[in-house]
């Protein structure tokens, strides 16, 4: 089985990685379509339609272009690569559109820029 360190993934937007990647999670979600029926002595499920989004925490850098691309309400192309972006690694790809930033600090450390996204249309898995 293979395993895999966080340290070895990147995001992109478009063609540009983010700089400064602190960490990231995308979640991949399905809803359900109650189809008991009265005489059904439990409940059954069908499946609906998909939906993602994720959080991205980076140290906050006003000159990366990925992260100037992130402004709020923005629609852009995100690349998740979670294994790195060599040959034969595999990624996932979808339209995203920023639902929300947040920059914090304290005084013993950087200022962190964390990004919502909401996923529009399906998340796609390919290889590099």
């Amino acid at each position: 089985m293979a395993t895999h360190k966080g340290s070895e993934g990147t995001i992109k937007v478009g063609s540009n990685a983010v700089a400064e990647l602190l960490s990231y999670s995308i979640t991949e979600n399905v809803d359900l379509i109650e189809t008991t029926n009265i005489t059904d002595a439990a409940r059954l499920y069908s499946t609906g339609k998909t939906s993602w989004g994720g959080e991205i925490a980076t140290n906050w850098d006003e000159g990366d272009t990925a992260q100037s691309a992130l402004t709020i309400g923005a629609s852009v192309t995100l690349n998740v690569y979670p294994e790195g972006a060599t040959g034969g690694d595999t990624y996932y790809t979808g339209t995203a559109i920023v639902t929300g930033l947040d920059k914090s600090a304290d005084g013993e450390g950087l200022v962190t820029n964390n990004i919502s996204v909401t996923g529009s249309g399906a998340l796609s898995s390919a290889l590099v």
